[in-house]
């Protein structure tokens, strides 16, 4: 119950999915939590319900693509819950299940600037908070996406292995400091975001559901719990000698 007692956590795209997830296991371990999200009803809802419950949650409405909207949040996040000790960058979007020569330069652009500058800003604007807390983690997610080929998903793709790499370039960066860096990438987890991408790219979405999960060895999708987990491990501190690692949670996906 207090793996994570003592630290503030900021999770971006905190209101469903994983990121809701996250919030719920990191407030029930005992963090401080911010939810940033442009989700504003869903958020406030959720910050409100954890709240009554006793937990220290808190709402800010924030595009994570905003460089001045993520380092105002940041700001006032930390100054809340006096300070700042891990950063979730959660928030994306999967774009148009689109080939590379189908996509267009707009499609293109909206998913690097959530996927990859979201975790841009919230890592730039974290870092002098963690450093003043003498240390801290933060958390990327990426995505199987980010380590093999999938098919059809030419934006997500590279978004997700830029993802990958910024991971670990900030781990040998920020390691003197004592800020741990991971990644973790999910196979295919019942989110909105998976619901929306199969819903798009089959006209029978229950036969798309059954197929997903099949692709996986375990035989079926992970639910937005087995991701908050993993990350529940690398924001606490059992995770304390673990920087630049590719956290898989894929249900076999990726050991073929």
């Amino acid at each position: 119950m207090d793996r994570l007692y003592g630290k503030t956590v900021i999770v971006t795209g905190g209101a469903v999915g994983i990121g809701r997830a996250c919030v719920e296991r990191m407030a029930g371990e005992g963090a401080k939590v911010a939810i940033f999200d442009l989700l504003e009803p869903e958020g406030r809802a959720l910050a409100d319900e954890l709240a009554a419950s006793g937990r220290e949650v808190a709402f800010w409405r924030v595009d994570v693509a905003d460089e001045a909207a993520m380092r105002t949040a940041i700001e006032a996040a930390a100054d809340r819950f006096g300070g700042l000790h891990v950063m979730i960058n959660n928030a994306g979007i999967s774009g148009s299940p689109k080939a590379t020569d189908a996509v267009s330069e707009e499609e293109w652009d909206r998913v690097q600037a959530v996927n990859v500058k979201g975790v841009l800003f919230g890592t730039k604007h974290a870092i002098p908070h963690l450093r003043a807390a003498g240390g801290g983690s933060i958390v990327n997610l990426s995505s199987i996406a980010g380590l093999v080929g999938v098919g059809g998903l030419a934006a997500y793709h590279a978004s997700k292995g830029a993802v990958r790499l910024m991971t670990k370039n900030d781990a040998i960066t920020y390691a003197p400091e004592r800020i741990r860096v991971n990644s973790i990438h999910p196979g295919y987890i019942w989110t909105p975001m998976v619901e929306k991408h199969l819903a798009a790219s089959s006209d029978d979405p229950v036969a798309a559901r059954a197929a997903a999960g099949a692709v996986h060895p375990l035989g079926h999708m992970g639910e937005p719990d087995d991701i908050a987990w993993a990350a529940v491990y690398l924001a606490s501190d059992e995770a304390k000698f673990v920087t630049g690692a590719e956290l898989v949670v894929d249900g076999g996906y990726t050991a073929r």
